[in-house]
């Protein structure tokens, strides 16, 4: 499900379920944040194998959910999310082909988001009744704005490379991520980790992330 190599100053982590694209399940959820948040090294850079960054949280596993299970499993998601973007390194992610629902919430748990030319981002779990509901109500409009993040979250619509840098989900679009990463590592630890501490600085999570939980029951009260 992953796999991970440990580099001089990056940790790369790479998510390895390219035959479900990168579909994360409650044990991927777990081995992610555990992957982000033990890395000795300043920098961790995620990406995906294969087509696709990450097609978001598995079908299979959303399918099974009801009015009681789906609060359960938005935390679980919401826990891990915060697990990355509450941990020591920075992290990057490196985004290569699609980016869908969960998986744009996992990038935007991340520091620094790099698209190459052909990712892309949408969140289309509108059209099938529910919405990404590990932390992107409230990490999204604060990366892109409310304008531009209800029109993605309420159209479903998909949004290429260079529009998503326009919008800033993305800061950079490059044919080689990774150097992204690389860039970061040449820099002093402690002033990543301490720069990182206060930008990253926000107000609410918790409050928030509950209103997610009890709002993702609620349309999966009957299942999907």
């Amino acid at each position: 499900m992953l796999s991970i190599r440990d580099e001089d100053r990056v940790r790369v982590v790479t998510l390895d379920r390219p035959d479900r694209r990168n579909a994360l399940t409650s044990d991927g959820l777990d081995a992610l944040a555990d992957a982000v948040q033990d890395a000795e090294q300043s920098v961790v850079y995620v990406h995906g194998a294969g087509s696709a960054f990450c097609a978001g949280a598995d079908l299979d596993v959303v399918r099974t959910l009801d009015g009681e299970s789906a609060p359960e499993f938005a935390e679980h998601g919401q826990a891990a999310m915060n697990a990355i973007e509450d941990a020591a390194a920075a992290v990057v992610a490196g985004v290569d082909g699609a980016a869908r629902g969960g998986g744009v919430e996992l990038a935007l748990a991340c520091d620094v988001r790099v698209a190459t030319p052909d990712a892309t981002f949408a969140e289309p779990g509108v059209s099938m009744g529910i919405f990404g509901a590990w932390g992107g109500t409230r990490r999204l409009p604060r990366a892109v704005g409310e304008a531009h993040a209800l029109d993605l979250s309420l159209s479903g619509r998909t949004a290429d490379a260079e529009t998503a840098r326009e919008m800033g989900l993305v800061s950079r679009v490059t044919d080689t991520p990774r150097a992204v990463a690389d860039e970061l590592a040449r820099n002093d630890p402690d002033a990543i980790h301490y720069l990182k501490r206060l930008l990253r600085d926000q107000h609410d999570r918790e409050e928030q992330d509950a209103r997610e939980q009890e709002a993702f029951g609620a349309l999966l009260e009957d299942g999907l």
